[in-house]
């Protein structure tokens, strides 16, 4: 079975991820568990990694929502802005957008090719436990294709798998399957990646490295990249 394939992660999400509210300063129970795998905070990671990056008006592009747990953080960030996700579920049912009038658009894909979208059009593309389920291949697609959808100049922010800092943090402690070190990419959920990797295919799409690690998490890494235009 191959499992980081589009068709499996079609089928593995379709409950919709849910971390609960990001930005509350006491986690509920859900995120306190995440939290501790990853090794950090995610009101640390939006107030260092997503909030400095954003303006009232701005247009966000995020990948993979889920049931919005970092949408509706975003959100609260854009008044007058517009946010659009990416889902290969209909994240409509969970985000309601009917709530944010033209201010949050859910599309619903069956690929990476973001044709769905307009060109040179977002000032931010982000994503949070997506890209750490793809193998190299398809975060190379994904990086290709989303950067004609935003605007020269505009920011760019991914957290992904690290396996370096994985091994320093241990297996176990991360909730990551220890003997998926003896597997292939397309067997297991969580492709290998560290952040040489990361940053080659990032330039390999055309995307300027800021920095291959925010170092906010440590099981895992978070990339900060620029469009050059």
């Amino acid at each position: 079975m191959e499992m980081p394939t589009l068709d499996w992660i079609r089928a593995e999400f379709h409950y919709g991820y849910d971390s609960g509210d990001v930005l509350a300063r006491l986690p509920g129970f859900v995120r306190l568990r995440e939290e501790r795998a990853i090794g950090g905070s995610y009101r640390k990671v939006f107030l260092n990694a997503v909030a400095p990056y954003l303006r009232p008006e701005s247009r966000v592009l995020e990948l993979g929502p889920g049931k919005g747990s970092w949408s509706r953080a975003i959100l609260k960030y854009l008044p007058s802005g517009e946010l659009h996700t990416v889902d290969f579920q209909d994240a409509r049912k969970w985000l309601h957008p009917e709530k944010y009038g033209a201010r949050l658009v859910c599309h619903q894909v069956n690929d990476n090719t973001f044709d769905c979208l307009q060109e040179a059009y977002f000032d931010f593309f982000w994503s949070f436990g997506v890209l750490c389920h793809n193998e190299i291949g398809s975060i190379r697609t994904i990086l290709v294709n989303a950067r004609k959808k935003v605007k020269p100049g505009a920011w760019s922010v991914h957290h992904y798998g690290d396996w370096r800092k994985l091994d320093r943090f241990g297996w176990k402690r991360g909730r990551v399957p220890v003997e998926f070190q003896l597997k292939p990419d397309n067997e297991i959920w969580w492709p290998r990646n560290d952040p040489d990797s990361m940053a080659r295919t990032a330039l390999e799409a055309g995307w300027e490295i800021v920095t291959p690690d925010m170092d906010l998490l440590l099981r895992d890494s978070m990339i900060l990249l620029r469009n050059p235009g």
